[in-house]
């Protein structure tokens, strides 16, 4: 890839844990500069302002006014980012936005309308995409190395204590989380699986908070039936005291591929000995980030889509969302035909 001579000058919307990531991992990128942040709570704003060499402002508009802010990291609230993409997007700015984009699908809508309106780019956080491990195995299965795929299922298993959703009045809230354990914590490998498995055409689910005092679940499972007839099931929680992290399983006629974290720890095809190739370091935070980041540098100037654009997360939005209305419903969900009419 031939390096672009302009930098893309950014600003961060929301300065707190995530911000940090996007922050750090912004100035190792030379094709990336910070300019400014914005943060309600002026405190917050002034020291990312001293850390970083960036501007701070605590009024939004005045931020989005600047005329050489290019693009802006979204780091707020999840119930915030609606309103802040289609402001950032009014105001000419091109977007990467921390996930879940939306905890409803009329806002993910309105958010992508909002791009295409006004021409910018919209990107969403799903960096797990970016590792050398998961491009791998997407080309396998992509290229039929597994054949067709008969079972396909994914496992969060991790650990919240009541502590960490007491620590901000906004966690574990429907208003601003959207969602618990698969909202948030799982939203990740739900868009790995659909990335690796396919589109999701019906589903079934149960949530709810097990064991934690919150608005929303803390425990998640869904069975799932694919486009390609697939089948296969997702079980998510936050209460898994000392779990194993996520583990995504892929099963196809000549194959079967298991992903720990972001490891392949398993790749057996019927009839032939793979050798897995030397993967370089990847931590998914911060080093997916950073090639997100770099990735929007390179969209822009190129004047194409980012690699996981807005588009690209609806899917596992759908999914999120249909399992909740399963839920409620007690019932199957047809995911398109549920979601053609929302």
């Amino acid at each position: 890839m031939e390096s672009i001579t302009e930098p893309l000058r950014y600003g961060i919307i929301g300065c707190g844990i995530i911000a940090e990531v996007h922050a750090s991992e912004m100035v190792k990128v030379p094709e990336a500069q910070l300019i400014a942040v914005c943060d309600s709570n002026p405190d917050q704003a002034a020291r990312f302002s001293s850390q970083y060499g960036a501007a701070a402002y605590s009024d939004l508009d005045t931020f989005l006014a600047r005329a050489d802010l290019e693009a802006v990291c979204i780091c707020t609230p999840s119930g915030l980012h609606v309103e802040q993409v289609i402001q950032a997007a009014k105001a000419g700015k091109h977007i990467l936005c921390e996930k879940p984009m939306a905890i409803e699908m009329a806002g993910l809508s309105r958010m992508i309308e909002a791009c295409r309106e006004a021409g910018v780019q919209l990107a969403t956080i799903f960096p797990r995409r970016m590792s050398p491990q998961a491009k791998y195995a997407k080309q396998l299965i992509e290229q039929g190395t597994l054949g067709r795929l008969s079972l396909c299922s994914a496992y969060v298993k991790i650990y919240r204590s009541q502590d960490y959703y007491d620590s901000a009045g906004w966690r574990g809230t429907w208003e601003m989380d959207g969602g618990g354990a698969m909202m948030n914590q799982g939203i990740h490998t739900v868009d790995m699986l659909q990335w690796l498995a396919g589109s999701v055409v019906s589903l079934q689910g149960k949530a709810r908070n097990v064991l934690r005092n919150i608005e929303v679940e803390d425990t998640a499972i869904t069975m799932l039936e694919y486009e390609s007839g697939a089948m296969g099931v997702l079980e998510i929680t936050t209460t898994a005291f000392k779990g194993k992290g996520q583990r995504i399983e892929i099963y196809g006629e000549k194959g079967s591929l298991i992903i720990e974290e972001d490891d392949i720890v398993q790749l057996e095809v019927e009839g032939q000995q793979i050798q897995l190739p030397v993967f370089p370091p990847f931590q998914v935070i911060p080093d997916g980030h950073r090639e997100q980041i770099r990735d929007l540098c390179y969209a822009v100037r190129e004047q194409r889509e980012p690699i996981v654009s807005g588009k690209e997360g609806k899917h596992s939005l759908e999914i999120i969302l249909g399992t909740y209305a399963s839920s409620r419903q007690q019932k199957e969900i047809r995911v398109k035909e549920y979601f053609v009419v929302r």
